[in-house]
């Protein structure tokens, strides 16, 4: 699905498993790309919330060297999260593949 996007390939595809070992880990700073009324009805439980129609790379806490991972519904807007993020200089190149339809296929628990 992604691979039809233009830049895609700048993005680096993770899968669940390896988001949730990085999440468990503390190596992750899940980044979730989703609008309020999305993340409100359900999120991804240790994300942090920057809504892609009002993205901004420096409203993202200092990963404090943990690795951004960009995740939203279905994997596209993250990318275009990693590729704003990759233009306005930040080293953020990867995201959830598959997005949080993926995760809770794989699944991972989600918050309320």
């Amino acid at each position: 699905m992604a691979d039809d996007m233009p830049r895609a390939d700048e993005v680096t595809n993770l899968t669940v498993d390896e988001v949730a070992a990085g999440l468990s880990d503390g190596k992750i700073l899940l980044v979730d790309v989703r609008e309020p009324n999305e993340t409100s009805a359900e999120a991804y439980p240790d994300a942090v919330i920057v809504p892609l129609s009002a993205f901004d790379p420096a409203a993202i806490p200092d990963p404090q060297g943990k690795q951004v991972v960009f995740a939203c519904r279905s994997g596209r807007r993250s990318i275009t999260a990693s590729v704003a993020a990759q233009d306005a200089g930040y080293p953020y190149t990867a995201h959830l593949a598959g997005g949080i339809l993926a995760w809770k296929a794989a699944g991972q628990p989600t918050k309320t």
